[in-house]
């Protein structure tokens, strides 16, 4: 049975990224794999005819590269807090269809992906919730859901392409509630700078109609414009580019490698570690 997606729907939005990860696996094997974006896409009933004419364009096939990247990155930093920690809680902050807490399982860790109801109604359908997993819906500005996450063995919370939707006031008040919540634990998350966000908004926020794009959460200088929203804060960054992996392998040009520097450099398209002081 296949799962049909109507176009001009909120779960259309997951079919994109889902996409691109699929992508990112054909044209770039030996940096990054999902093979669950690829089971997932033959099982949804969509019209894919626009992303597969678009997979052929330069920026496409660049922006395939920086979802791998990003994946692989946040995928790095759940890991290494899983080493030192390895019965903690592995948080997807606005999931998606997105695999990433069950392709770092250890076997002892608690998995929780967190989203829109709607999404995760679909996510119950496509990728129900394994052994020590849960799905659970909600709107991550409602901090109620604080409450359903079991950080005793620690936690490590993790967001990707998230918080380009949300203004800075709003970032900053989940990041001060989860100071309080989860002292000693870690969240990480991709975020970039203001003249990359209006260019995001360009395409991804288009649809909701947002006029004020400078009230949206944007980064230059990670450690330095977010330590001061709170003294518990434990801020680093790196780009999420070439701040974890070279990108010396076949599949990427020297264009896509210039690009990727421009990217990390120009755009300060980075990964964000916060640690919550505590016993971390």
């Amino acid at each position: 049975m296949k799962y049909k997606i109507e176009k001009n729907t909120v779960q259309e939005t997951l079919i994109l990224p889902l996409y691109s990860r699929k992508l990112c696996t054909e044209l770039y094997p030996n940096l990054y794999r999902d093979e669950t974006a690829v089971h997932l896409i033959d099982q949804i009933d969509y019209d894919f005819s626009e992303a597969e004419e678009s997979s052929h364009s330069l920026m496409q096939r660049f922006g395939a590269l920086e979802v791998a990247m990003r994946q692989n990155d946040l995928a790095f930093e759940v890991r290494a807090y899983l080493k030192t920690h390895p019965s903690a809680a592995v948080v997807n902050l606005g999931c998606g269809l997105d695999n990433t807490g069950r392709a770092c399982d250890n076997g002892s860790c608690k998995i929780y992906n967190l989203d829109f109801p709607d999404v995760i109604a679909l996510r119950q359908q496509l990728l129900p919730a394994g052994e020590r997993e849960q799905n659970i819906p909600c709107d991550l500005k409602d901090l109620a859901w604080f409450d359903k996450i079991d950080a005793s063995g620690g936690a490590v919370f993790f967001a990707s392409g998230v918080f380009y939707y949300f203004l800075t006031r709003q970032v900053k008040a989940l990041v001060q509630g989860m100071a309080d919540a989860f002292p000693g634990e870690v969240l990480v998350f991709d975020t970039a700078n203001r003249t990359a966000v209006k260019m995001i908004a360009k395409t991804w926020l288009r649809t909701a109609k947002i006029k004020n794009v400078g009230a949206y959460f944007a980064v230059s200088d990670a450690k330095s414009e977010l330590s001061p929203w709170d003294s518990r804060l434990r801020v680093s960054s790196r780009g999420y580019m070439l701040g974890y992996n070279d990108l010396k392998d076949p599949s990427v040009s020297g264009f896509f490698r210039f690009l990727a520097k421009v990217g990390d450099n120009g755009m300060k398209m980075q990964i964000v570690k916060i640690g919550f002081g505590g016993r971390q």
